[in-house]
């Protein structure tokens, strides 16, 4: 059976050669992202592993034979999934390889942000000294922190909030109550959410539901003293209305790891302002999270192949 990784970022992909090849199958790798030139190199795939690439409605009518396709990460949002399902091939993914980073990750801006690290050392480099920069600042124990998503990394921000004594609130229709109690978190409509929070962190999958889910609308029920942070995908935001309402200081500030059109330019307007911090789709990142992740997609492939359901099935 052939196996195919389209494309990967990674220095190697030594620990996917030996699982794969050493159950017996063959692995060929590529560097394409392109609909046109996945389709020559995936027709007769029996496994396909995606990073970037855009596996189109087209690529996967190609495929005279896949079983599966999993994605390098959590997201899938670059895998056209009703084609897949349609055509019998799994989608899966990786959810739990970097719960740890994002969540880190969204709390670390929450942190920086919160106590106006940006500001008050861009203020000190220029002779600033003192606290005005910073006026007002809010006892991190007073706020509210609202989660968009209570899936694995926004419960376990919840968990690491909650311990610098944040009350803690979350948006999920398909959260179960019960498992939101249990870790002290209120499930509440998305209107509270947005009228409520002091720091608003977006930890839900991109779907065709939650494309622009934040908007000029609900930017406008947020306070001016609230901070937006996005370690999910850069759509579930609307970019031009985030920029907006930071300029016209309809909100305080942001975090944002992730953004509509990827890699972002270097003159893209949240890269200029004071109170963004911006990182480049970067979260997931640790050298554990990297082993994990190869590893994880490259087992999935071998207990697919091997004739098992999948471990992560998304589709």
């Amino acid at each position: 059976m052939k196996v195919v990784i389209t494309d990967y970022e990674y220095e190697n992909i030594d620990t996917e050669r030996g699982l794969i090849e050493g159950a017996g199958f063959e692995l060929y790798a590529y560097q394409v992202k392109k609909p046109e030139e996945l389709i020559p190199v995936v027709k007769d795939a029996d496994a396909v592993i995606t990073q970037y690439s855009s596996v189109t409605s087209d690529v996967i009518e190609s495929m005279e034979h896949c079983r599966m396709i999993i994605k390098y990460g959590i997201g899938v949002n670059n895998i056209d999934c009703e084609a897949a399902a349609a055509k019998g091939i799994y989608v899966c993914n990786v959810p739990d390889y970097g719960v740890a980073e994002v969540s880190d990750h969204a709390c670390a801006m929450m942190l920086a942000l919160g106590r106006k690290l940006p500001v008050l050392a861009g203020a000190l480099r220029s002779g600033d000294w003192g606290y005005g920069s910073a006026i007002p600042l809010r006892r991190l124990s007073e706020c509210t922190l609202g989660l968009v998503g209570f899936g694995r990394i926004p419960q376990m921000v919840a968990r690491k909030m909650q311990a610098f004594g944040m009350t803690v609130s979350a948006y999920d229709p398909f959260a179960r109550p019960e498992t939101a109690k249990e870790q002290s978190v209120a499930l509440v409509s998305l209107d509270t959410l947005l009228r409520t929070s002091d720091f608003l962190s977006v930890h839900c999958p991109l779907t065709k539901d939650t494309f622009h889910l934040i908007g000029e609308e609900e930017l406008e029920k947020m306070k001016a003293s609230a901070f937006l942070i996005n370690t999910a995908r850069g759509g579930i935001i609307e970019e031009q209305a985030l920029i907006k309402a930071l300029l016209e200081k309809r909100i305080a500030g942001a975090g944002i790891d992730v953004f509509e059109e990827e890699p972002v330019r270097p003159d893209h307007p949240l890269l200029q302002m004071d109170n963004v911090i911006a990182t480049a789709h970067s979260a997931w990142y640790s050298e554990t999270a990297i082993h994990a992740l190869q590893q994880k997609a490259a087992e999935e492939v071998v207990n697919v192949l091997k004739g098992n359901k999948p471990f992560h099935r998304v589709i």
